[in-house]
């Protein structure tokens, strides 16, 4: 099954991390304020979603959001979230111990679309 989020290893061993600092974890893919466009990380329920809010998809056993919005302009990629090292300006979690998370990207090709689709119009019913 194609998947719309992954994780790299190196960036599910900080959430690890994190979760057993933190408890239960969400991400969020921020729209551009405070440090560009990165995924942000918050204990579970601190981040108010609401119907302009897509689940992408679980990560490390935590749930990645994006806003509708933003989702249309990334609808067409498979997302990979990474870290690296570096202070980013978010308030994501991974900011204190001098990481940031990141998003790399690959385009799908057809039949991974055609299968996304085919999934999601399954999924509603």
């Amino acid at each position: 099954m194609v998947q719309r989020i992954l994780i790299t290893k190196e960036a599910e061993r900080v959430v690890d991390s994190l979760k057993k600092e933190h408890g239960p974890l969400m991400f969020h893919q921020s729209g551009g304020c405070c440090d560009g466009s990165s995924p942000m990380c918050f204990p579970e329920g601190e981040l108010m979603l609401n119907e302009t809010d897509m689940f992408l998809g679980t990560i490390a056993d935590c749930g990645f959001y994006m806003s509708k919005d933003q989702f249309e302009y990334w609808k067409h990629t498979q997302l990979t979230m990474d870290v690296v090292e570096g202070r980013g300006s978010s308030f994501s979690l991974e900011i204190p111990l001098g990481l940031r998370f990141v998003i790399k990207s690959r385009i799908f090709n057809d039949s991974e679309l055609e299968s996304l689709e085919k999934s999601e119009n399954t999924s509603k019913g």
